[in-house]
C-alpha cells in the first residue's frame, strides 16, 4: 500500500441493530434473524429491520418536507452515515461520499410504475427520487459535506467497490477522508419474485432457513435481508483507528452464463492473490465469504480458497444466514462483522458449520464479496495496534 489506510470508524443499520454493542450482541446469539414477511399479497422469507428501527425511518422521513418522497434505500443510507460520522468524529465538510446499491430505490420505483399502470401518470419526483445517484446526493445534502459525492451498482460487490474507490481517492490525494458503504432496501414481492424466478431463494422453514456454507446442502436457499452500512477512512496512521487496510483485490470471471461464477470461483481467486500481495496467506486468520447460501456459490468461493491457501485454511465465516443478503450492502456488513471480531478478539462462527481451523489470535481478516457478473472485491484488513 502507497499509503496507510485507516478505518476509523463504522456504523450500520440492519436487522442486528444500529449500534455496535447491539450488533456484538446479536451476533454472539446463534439464533437466525430469518422471518415470514407479508410483503405484498404473500409471505416471504426476509430479514427485515425491527419495529423500533422502522419507527426511526419514519421519524427521519417526516423531519424534513424535502425527504418525503424518498426510497427507503436513501433514508437506511442517511440515518448509517450520521453514525459513522459522528463516531470518526468528522466535525467539518472536509470529505468525500460514495455510497452504492444494487438495487437503488426498488420500492418506490414500483410504487412510482404501478401507479403509471393505473393512471398514465406519474408524480413530479418520480424521476429524481429513483436515480441511483440520489443515494450519495442525498447524504451529502445531509452531512453537508464538501468533497466529492459518488454512487454506484456493482451488483453484490457494489459497498466493496466503494472502499476500493475510496482508497483510490485517498491514495491519489484528492482526498484525506472519504466515507464509503451501502444500502439496500429490496424486500418487495417483485424483488423476491427475481429471485424465486432463478431458483436460488430459500423454501425452508427450518430452524436456519439460510444454509450458508453449508456445503453439503442439497438445496438453495438465499434469503433477502436489508439494510445500510457505512465505513470511515482517512489516510495515514490515526490514533481512533478501527485497523487498517493492508491489501486489495478486484476481478471478474469470464463468464459462462449471465448470472453463474465460474466452479472454482476464478474471480476470487485473482482478488484473494492480489489482496495478499503483502501478506503470506498463513498469517490470514479469518475469511469473512460472500457465501449467500446458493450451493454453487458458495462451493465455488470454497474452492478458490482451497486454491489460494492449500490445505491450512482460516477460520471462515458469513453472516448471511443470520442477516440475510443484503446485496449493495452486504460487503460493509462483512466488513463490520471483521472489525467486530478484531475487535472483541472473538470469532463468530455459523452454528450449524463446525470450524477445522480454530486460531486464538485475530490480526488480518480477508473480506468476500461478488455480484452478478462474477466482479470479486477482497479486502484485507489489520489490526491497530
Amino acid at each position: 500500500m502507497k499509503n496507510k489506510i485507516a478505518i476509523t470508524s463504522i456504523a450500520s443499520f440492519s436487522a442486528l441493530g444500529k449500534t455496535s454493542e447491539e450488533v456484538w450482541t446479536n451476533y454472539l446469539n446463534p439464533k437466525s434473524h430469518i422471518v415470514e414477511k407479508n410483503i405484498g399479497d404473500n409471505s416471504f422469507l426476509a430479514v427485515p429491520i425491527s419495529e423500533s428501527l422502522a419507527e426511526e425511518v419514519t421519524a427521519l422521513r417526516n423531519s424534513d418536507i424535502k425527504y418525503k418522497s424518498l426510497d427507503n434505500s436513501v433514508l437506511y443510507a442517511i440515518l448509517a452515515s450520521r453514525k459513522a460520522v459522528a463516531k470518526a468524529g468528522w466535525n467539518d465538510s472536509a470529505f468525500g461520499v460514495n455510497i452504492g446499491s444494487s438495487r437503488g430505490a426498488t420500492q418506490l420505483f414500483e410504487q412510482h410504475h404501478e401507479e403509471f399502470l393505473a393512471t398514465g401518470k406519474t408524480p413530479t419526483l418520480a424521476s429524481p427520487t429513483t436515480t441511483l445517484g440520489n443515494i450519495s446526493t442525498w447524504v451529502a445534502h445531509d452531512l453537508k459535506s464538501g468533497g466529492p459525492e459518488l454512487s454506484h451498482s456493482i451488483t453484490c460487490s457494489t459497498a466493496l467497490h466503494a472502499l476500493l474507490n475510496g482508497i483510490a481517492w485517498l491514495q491519489a490525494g484528492m482526498s484525506e477522508r472519504f466515507l464509503v458503504g451501502g444500502s439496500e432496501a429490496p424486500l418487495t414481492a417483485f424483488t423476491i419474485a427475481q429471485m424465486q424466478a432463478l431458483k436460488i431463494y430459500s423454501k425452508s422453514n427450518d430452524e436456519f432457513p439460510c444454509r450458508a456454507l453449508d456445503l453439503d446442502k442439497t438445496k438453495n436457499s438465499m434469503v433477502l435481508g436489508e439494510g445500510a452500512a457505512m465505513a470511515c477512512l482517512e489516510v495515514g496512521e490515526q490514533k481512533n483507528a478501527l485497523a487498517y487496510v493492508t491489501g486489495f483485490g478486484y476481478a471478474t470471471d469470464d463468464l459462462q452464463h449471465s448470472i453463474s461464477i465460474t466452479d472454482e470461483a476464478e474471480c476470487f481467486q485473482k482478488s484473494m492473490k492480489m489482496a495478499l500481495k503483502d501478506i503470506n496467506p498463513e498469517d490470514v486468520d479469518v475469511i469473512v465469504m460472500h457465501a449467500p447460501g446458493t450451493i454453487k456459490g458458495d462451493k465455488s468461493e470454497y474452492k478458490a480458497i482451497e486454491k489460494v491457501f492449500g490445505t491450512t485454511l482460516p477460520m471462515l465465516t458469513t453472516n448471511k444466514w443470520k442477516v440475510g443478503h443484503t446485496f449493495g450492502a452486504s460487503g460493509l456488513l462483512n466488513l463490520e462483522l471483521a472489525l467486530l471480531m478484531i475487535e472483541h478478539q472473538q470469532f463468530i462462527g455459523v452454528p450449524f458449520v463446525e470450524e477445522k481451523n480454530p486460531r486464538k489470535e485475530i490480526r488480518n481478516v480477508l473480506i468476500n464479496a461478488v455480484g452478478f457478473g462474477g466482479n470479486a472485491v477482497s479486502i484485507l484488513i489489520s489490526n491497530a495496534l
